[in-house]
């Protein structure tokens, strides 16, 4: 008896698909390497008979520790043709942070870049296969034919560790039909189709950073692989490559920004999308400035409940400071400490319900039971005000609120003004503990130029109520940042 709706979905779909409909159409660029989509099914393949050789079975992890470069979606394909599970590992930790995830994960095997070697951790049991040389004599001993196991669309294709901002590491089990559908709405939205051609900025172990590079392979698109993010060799690569649609985090614009006094101009490009953080108005009009006539979107996500709103170019300046409405397929509840909802204007807790969303975390069932409901809810742990006409501001982390005096002031409040100032580049905002107040506001900003802070502060003081004002302005070379561009505001709290 066939089943309803055929097949199963799975995120080696599109590298079948298209391996024979446009095999000689290229898939990857890296430098001066180039994969076409024939290639790509017949190399994943053979990644997935080596594996099943190497006497792997279904839903076995099998991790991957390497930056932005040809090989990963082919090894990405290759563990979803054999029904195991990606473990994608960022390449700027450490031993004993790389050890954590493949012990936690159970992963069986680990495939590295050989200029990462010295992060894989002594003792590691499993089988360890390093690009290169060693990685092509593998491929070459395989079988080249599809194995095509059975896969089932609600089982994950990876396990992603995220530390947030909170420092934990929890490994979020990612659904190959969650992704699927994401890719195909990816293509909807951002162009990301056959004929179209993107850039792999973002690295490709965090979750966005894969899904958009992904993405391209997965619907008959091009991906060229940005080794290391430089502003220069982004929009060489542009222009050289004629990119179309392009992702990115409001980091790349701000580093963008200061490194080029115009920017060149990049004909081919028509469509940019911003996730990770908030994109601050005024760096937001920068980018119309800067890239004229190219639609702009900013999203709004994480990891574990994939894309939940858009803000859509016709919108894009008139809505500037939202993230626009609800994506394909999302549903979102906005609601008080009490748990009722709240209504437009009203600050509240966002909480999303999609196909997007995570399976739960690997292992920790309390975790998961604390972000969602029992009507299949995920929360955000951001609070946001929806307006009359829907549109979802991002009003802060729930947990970076600042309570002072007993009153509660958002930091993201203070951070928008602080950045109209012309000496400030980049800025955060923080509560610290205080003696009198409970919590005291304290800015953090990367200078354009020397500022007193007794300047900042009367700039603000014409521009906020007195209890939003910080009492303390620190200046850093730097704000300190996760894969995703998110500052790591627990890293300022603990700087003397």
């Amino acid at each position: 008896m066939l089943r309803p709706g055929g097949a199963d979905l799975t995120i080696a779909g599109g590298v079948r698909e298209f391996g024979r409909a446009t095999p000689d159409v290229i898939a990857v660029r890296d430098g001066d390497r180039e994969l076409k989509y024939g290639a790509l099914d017949e190399r994943s393949s053979r990644i997935a008979c080596a594996l099943l050789a190497h006497g792997f079975s279904y839903g076995d992890r099998v991790a991957l520790l390497c930056g932005n470069r040809l090989e990963y979606p082919e090894i990405a394909a290759g563990i979803a043709k054999a029904g195991l599970v990606l473990v994608p590992v960022n390449p700027r930790l450490t031993a004993p942070e790389v050890d954590f995830i493949l012990g936690h994960s159970g992963a069986r095997a680990l495939i590295v870049d050989p200029a990462l070697a010295g992060a894989v951790p002594d003792g590691f049991p499993g089988r360890v296969v390093h690009l290169g040389p060693e990685y092509e004599a593998w491929l070459g001993t395989a079988r080249s034919v599809d194995p095509w196991i059975a896969v089932d669309e609600r089982d994950p294709f990876c396990i992603a560790y995220t530390a947030g901002t909170t420092g934990d590491p929890k490994g979020v089990l990612v659904s190959h039909r969650s992704r699927s559908l994401t890719f195909y709405a990816t293509a909807l939205e951002w162009g990301i189709g056959p004929g179209r051609r993107t850039i792999a900025v973002a690295p490709m172990y965090h979750g966005a950073g894969f899904a958009f590079a992904y993405a391209a392979v997965y619907c008959g698109a091009t991906v060229s692989m940005l080794r290391s993010f430089q502003p220069d060799a982004l929009l060489d690569m542009i222009q050289r490559d004629g990119a179309q649609s392009v992702f990115l985090v409001p980091t790349h614009a701000q580093v963008i920004r200061s490194f080029f006094e115009k920017v060149p101009a990049a004909p081919t490009l028509d469509t940019l999308y911003f996730n990770a953080a908030a994109l601050p108005k005024v760096l937001k009009e920068w980018v119309f400035e800067a890239f004229p006539g190219v639609g702009v979107h900013e999203l709004y996500g994480s990891t574990e409940a994939g894309v939940i709103t858009n803000l859509r170019p016709p919108d894009a300046r008139r809505k500037a400071g939202t993230v626009g409405h609800p994506w394909f397929g999302t549903q979102v509840r906005v609601v008080g400490p009490d748990g009722a909802p709240v209504g437009p204007g009203q600050p509240g807790e966002l909480y999303s319900r999609s196909p997007y969303l995570m399976n739960g975390y690997h292992e920790n069932p309390a975790a998961t039971a604390a972000c969602t409901t029992g009507d299949g809810f995920l929360t955000s742990g951001d609070i946001v005000i929806r307006d009359e006409e829907g549109f979802i501001s991002i009003v802060d982390r729930v947990k970076d609120v600042i309570i002072t005096g007993g009153v509660n002031v958002y930091p993201r409040d203070v951070e928008e003004v602080l950045l109209t100032h012309p000496a400030v580049a980049e800025c955060a905002v923080v509560g610290e503990p205080d003696e009198r107040w409970g919590e005291r506001v304290v800015a953090y900003y990367v200078g354009r130029s020397p500022v007193d802070a007794g300047d900042l502060e009367g700039f603000l003081r014409s521009r906020l109520a007195g209890f939003k004002v910080p009492k303390q302005y620190r200046t850093v070379a730097a704000l300190p940042r996760n894969a995703a561009g998110k500052i790591l505001k627990r890293e300022l709290r603990s700087t003397p």
